[in-house]
């Protein structure tokens, strides 16, 4: 018998977060899925009407094909992605995988090379499509959220499938907040960061682009940032691990960077001309995301915490930064994490994970819980 939480979740992805219509197309991206849920998902994407489009993939598989990847095959590859990708009204992508350091010994030249070439394939889906990108439960999370298999799969339907219609409502305040915001001052343990989001807008994310959800985000204007921001929780990138995470900022610029692999760090960091700018500030309230588990869909969602984002800004509130890299690094402000403010134009927003103003109070966990 088939797990009822998937047919649930099915259900959120088509009905809500992509609000599939009927005549829609959309490519279904599974990756080391089980079958079930991908049968639960075509049979919820016919049911509105909608046709849908599967590929199966297999983490193991795909870091073969990248250790060997030619400029020749990943331009073919970008090309008969980017054709198909056009047909599409819409896209939901699973992603889970035995390993979360699949890809740890792909060698850095590779990955670069893939990544700038499938980059159209990204911004085409990002800018043109309904869209919404969700992890899938394995053993290898739950053993990085610290946590038994079946504890980790419940909180995950728990997370997934919370009620975000009520969330979307608490975020309204704090993204006209942010829309109107220039000066944003980041204070924390070895942070001490200012920059201007003037003029770039904000946006909540409630659910239709990311499940599990719970941010609202902008974007610093390119040249802005200046001081120092130290990350207080492990970050995966391309495969490999990093702790420690520490960006020195100037004139928008990271000059300086520094983590338990500083080699590798500033490797990515020089992936292009645009990775050490910056492309994304938001703040995460996800009320069921405590810890970090290394997985950034869940990650840059944990109450009380921020990300700041070396790379790529989005067309949506972006500041024009391009880059093959984006890369979400995540700072909590609870107490038990060392504690912090965010002050927007002089004014305490948010003091130790906590929003401060009254009107924001409804996205304090007690609130959305």
């Amino acid at each position: 018998m088939t797990d009822p939480r998937y047919s649930k979740l099915a259900k959120l992805l088509v009905t809500y977060s992509t609000a599939l219509k009927k005549g829609d197309r959309i490519l279904l991206d599974m990756i080391d899925v089980p079958d079930e849920f991908t049968v639960e998902v075509i049979r919820a994407v016919r049911a509105a009407g909608a046709t849908p489009f599967a590929e199966t993939r297999h983490t193991r598989v795909g870091r073969e094909l990248l250790l060997g990847v030619t400029e020749k095959q990943a331009a073919e590859i970008r090309d008969l992605e980017l054709a198909r990708m056009k047909k599409m009204q819409a896209y939901i992508a699973v992603r889970g995988s035995a390993n979360a350091t699949e890809n740890a010994d792909v060698p850095g030249d590779r990955l670069q090379l893939y990544s700038k070439m499938i980059r159209p394939v990204l911004d085409y889906r990002v800018n043109k499509t309904r869209w919404c990108v969700l992890r899938w439960p394995s053993p290898s999370m739950a053993q990085a959220a610290g946590m038994s298999t079946e504890a980790f799969e419940n909180l995950y339907f728990d997370v997934c499938t919370m009620n975000y219609a009520k969330m979307a409502k608490a975020m309204l305040p704090l993204e006209k907040l942010m829309a109107r915001t220039d000066q944003v001052h980041l204070k924390g343990p070895g942070t001490d960061l200012s920059f201007s989001i003037k003029g770039i807008g904000a946006k909540k994310c409630e659910g239709t682009r990311n499940i599990p959800d719970g941010e609202v985000f902008s974007c610093p204007t390119k040249t802005s940032a200046n001081g120092v921001i130290q990350f207080n929780t492990p970050t995966l990138y391309s495969g490999s691990k990093f702790e420690n995470v520490r960006l020195e900022l100037k004139n928008g610029q990271v000059v300086n960077a520094t983590a338990n692999n500083s080699k590798r760090l500033n490797e990515i960091l020089d992936t292009d001309a645009g990775a050490r700018f910056i492309g994304e500030f938001a703040l995460g309230f996800n009320p069921y995301i405590q810890n970090p588990m290394c997985d950034i869909l869940f990650d840059e969602k944990i109450a009380g915490s921020l990300h700041f984002t070396p790379g790529n800004a989005y067309e949506d509130c972006g500041n024009g930064n391009q880059s093959a890299v984006h890369w979400d690094m995540v700072l909590i402000q609870r107490p038990e994490w060392g504690g912090g403010e965010i002050w927007f134009d002089g004014r305490l927003i948010r003091q130790d994970g906590l929003f401060v103003p009254k009107e924001l109070k409804p996205l304090n966990p007690a609130h959305l819980k």
